[in-house]
């Protein structure tokens, strides 16, 4: 088998959106890309030789050897195809623009482009059923990859030992306004703050949020946005570890949001805004990250309706 190259592009999600508590999510248009390359070794090749050039987000702080998620996601389908990897070397380069540890998806992201790099390798021997799996047990919940894979805005569960989802796709007149503070937040963290049981009047009126939430989207009825996105299953939990959540929200509203919540976990916060008013909401919400003593960048990106990419 010559050498062969194959190149990724998976984009950004944001997870939750107020109260789809680990079942929406949203791709964004924000690429993490990764190019993979299969080496067949010499005699002299050292066994396990993997490495990484890493660009971007993370370039001095994720393992530029077999530690490294995407090896260990990608090494998931090389085993399940049986395929030899002793006979082979393999180099990764990856530019991360995805924020790690901010809610945007970047563990999403590196698990499926190490997936979907390898599955390219081998010809797709695994079909998106395989790829979803495995990138969701890796995950431990769908609502990132699912539209991290195919894009557009996605209704998902883990359940029956399969992923389940609904796509559809976002509204093309709508932006997302992603204001992403200096600090990070790790999933684990943000789950380790949440109840181990909710009262039925929370459960009932996350329950008419997230109706309301998709009608609104699917009606362009977006007026309905702002509550449509409140949440009483985990925002009010894990403010307490976004310093400046509160005024982020309010001051995003000021300046014209339609709906605003943390993004996934956090601490980054995600709005929903019209093309025309999205730059001054970006200010805005950087504004109340900064009133909490705290500076920020917001993103402006367009919503993603193609999903992961492969070259």
């Amino acid at each position: 088998m010559m050498q062969r190259k194959i190149k990724v592009k998976v984009p950004a999600t944001s997870g939750n959106l107020g109260p789809g508590f680990d079942v929406l999510g949203i791709a964004l248009s924000l690429y993490n890309e990764l190019e993979m390359t299969l080496i067949p070794k010499n005699k002299k090749d050292r066994a396990g030789s993997v490495e990484f050039k890493i660009f971007g987000e993370g370039k001095d702080s994720l393992p530029r050897d077999e530690k490294n998620i995407i090896w260990q996601s990608a090494k998931k389908v090389f085993n399940r195809a049986r395929f030899p990897l002793e006979k082979y070397n393999f180099k990764f380069q990856s530019l991360n623009r995805i924020p790690l540890s901010r809610g945007l998806g970047s563990s999403s992201a590196a698990i499926l482009g190490g997936l979907l790099a390898a599955n390219a390798l081998l010809v797709n021997a695994l079909d998106e059923r395989d790829i979803l799996s495995l990138a969701s047990e890796s995950e431990g919940h769908p609502d990132n990859v699912v539209p991290a894979l195919v894009g557009g805005l996605t209704v998902a569960e883990n359940g029956n030992k399969k992923i389940s989802y609904i796509r559809l796709d976002p509204p093309g007149d709508l932006r997302a306004v992603v204001c992403v503070p200096e600090y990070e937040l790790s999933t684990v963290k943000a789950r380790s703050v949440l109840p181990k049981a909710v009262s039925f009047q929370d459960a009932l009126f996350n329950i008419k949020r997230v109706s309301r939430f998709l009608s609104a989207i699917q009606s362009k009825n977006y007026e309905h946005l702002r509550e449509a996105m409140e949440d009483k299953l985990h925002q009010p939990y894990r403010k307490k570890l976004v310093p400046g959540f509160d005024r982020v929200l309010e001051k995003g509203y000021q300046g014209g949001a339609l709906g605003v919540a943390l993004s996934g976990a956090g601490p980054s916060i995600f709005a929903f805004a019209k093309e025309n008013n999205s730059a001054k909401v970006a200010r805005n919400m950087e504004k109340g990250f900064l009133s909490a003593g705290y500076r920020s960048k917001s993103l402006v990106l367009e919503l993603n309706k193609k999903g992961s990419i492969v070259i």
